[in-house]
């Protein structure tokens, strides 16, 4: 047969593990159909015939013996002159069934069908791929940096796959070269175009959550479960953890002894600040022990819009807000409460909102969204904390401190 060529186009996959010999077998008759309904209008009445173990393939066109004269569709019928070329004795209404070797496709129609046949499989590929990952989604994976661009880390698995790590979903400490190993969490899969692209995530809570079943025995066996991760990739995160056996402590089974247990995971996430803390549907004690380390003098809870406000000793509320406001936020995160700080003992304080004649309500709400709500608490505060702490302008910040002096100068 002249299907050589074109054989050894569909020999070098058929070793392919991901492909079984029945699926490729269906891919390349599919792929033969084409090209027979491209030629002859239709593919219904030939047999195609697939040995690709052997490297074997035939095509039969069948056709009906009619009068010579009497052809309406030559893809279907054939003339009993034609017929009898092929077999001497033959009779009109009999079935013919002829070889259609490849050649007589042409030679363009032979090299369409390669790159048709290349196409599909690799299809096929990218279908299981896609798949594969699409069930490991949430779950840890582990690939070795490919190549390092400037908006992302190229990524790929032992199996070949590329894997994508883009910047923003990359801990601001991370520094990886070439053919480091890259651990993360597969945040998505989707199919772009017939292409998969796969997404890892070290920044996505769930990744600690994924670090805790790894590293914990308790958690990974269900005895301590975790209720809630909130985190600043990189700087802080708050972990609350649960139990229903009261023999196990939750928190010191996750930390372990000096620190132990929690230190692998604490090294993975570039030194992030990790608080562990007992869960509770105590709202009240929920916030304090997000509030940890800082100390609560008291709180006031608005369970209907979910807000809070505390009251501290004043040396203890830098600890409660947190270096760049982190502390106070994520316990906000983590309880679903917005939380107010207040300065136990300090005596003629006024609230930030008092002054919206003066401060535009965008200023006096990046104050609150750190846990600065009154005219002291900012006062108290160095410019260059103020600075550090919020997302205002210099010149901004220079502005409100001007206002309130003047408040209490008066």
């Amino acid at each position: 047969m002249e299907n050589i060529a074109l054989i050894e186009s569909f020999s070098e996959f058929k070793d392919d593990k991901l492909i079984d010999r029945v699926t490729l077998m269906a891919i390349l008759e599919d792929v033969f159909r084409s090209a027979l309904k491209k030629k002859y209008g239709e593919d219904d009445n030939f047999d195609i015939i697939v040995n690709p173990d052997k490297g074997d393939l035939e095509i039969w066109r069948n056709r009906v013996v009619v009068a010579d004269g009497e052809v309406e569709d030559s893809n279907q019928e054939i003339s009993l002159t034609e017929a009898r070329k092929i077999e001497p004795d033959f009779e009109v209404g009999e079935d013919v069934s002829e070889e259609v070797k490849l050649v007589d496709l042409g030679r363009r129609a032979i090299l369409a069908l390669r790159q048709n046949l290349i196409s599909k499989i690799h299809e096929h590929d990218n279908t299981n791929i896609f798949k594969h990952f699409k069930e490991l989604e949430g779950e840890i994976y582990t690939a070795e940096v490919h190549h390092i661009r400037h908006r992302a880390i190229i990524l790929l698995d032992d199996e070949g796959n590329e894997i994508v790590l883009p910047k923003d979903r990359q801990i601001p400490s991370d520094f990886f070269r070439k053919g480091d190993n890259v651990k993360g969490i597969i945040e998505s899969v989707e199919l772009k175009g017939n292409k998969p692209t796969i997404i890892l995530s070290r920044t996505a809570p769930v990744f600690l959550e994924k670090l805790f079943e790894q590293e914990i025995p308790e958690v990974f066996d269900g005895l301590i479960t975790i209720q809630n991760v909130v985190r600043v990739p990189g700087e802080k995160a708050k972990v609350a953890v649960d139990t229903y056996d009261d023999r196990i402590d939750p928190v010191g089974a996750c930390v372990g002894m000096k620190g132990s247990r929690i230190h692998s995971i604490v090294r993975e996430l570039g030194n992030e600040n990790i608080d562990v803390i007992n869960f509770t549907t105590n709202d009240q004690l929920y916030i304090t022990r997000a509030l940890s380390p800082a100390k609560i003098t008291s709180i006031k809870l608005d369970e209907e819009n979910k807000t809070a406000e505390v009251m501290l000793k004043p040396e203890e509320v830098s600890k409660a807000i947190g270096r760049g406001g982190h502390n106070i936020r994520l316990a906000g995160q983590l309880t679903g409460y917005e939380i107010d700080v207040f300065r136990e003992g300090v005596e003629e304080d006024v609230e930030l909102k008092e002054f919206s004649d003066e401060i535009e309500d965008w200023v006096i709400k990046e104050f609150s969204r750190v846990g600065l709500d009154t005219a002291k608490s900012v006062l108290e505060q160095e410019l260059e904390d103020l600075i550090r702490l919020t997302d205002l302008e210099e010149e901004t910040i220079r502005e409100v401190v001007k206002v309130l002096r003047e408040e209490f100068e008066e």
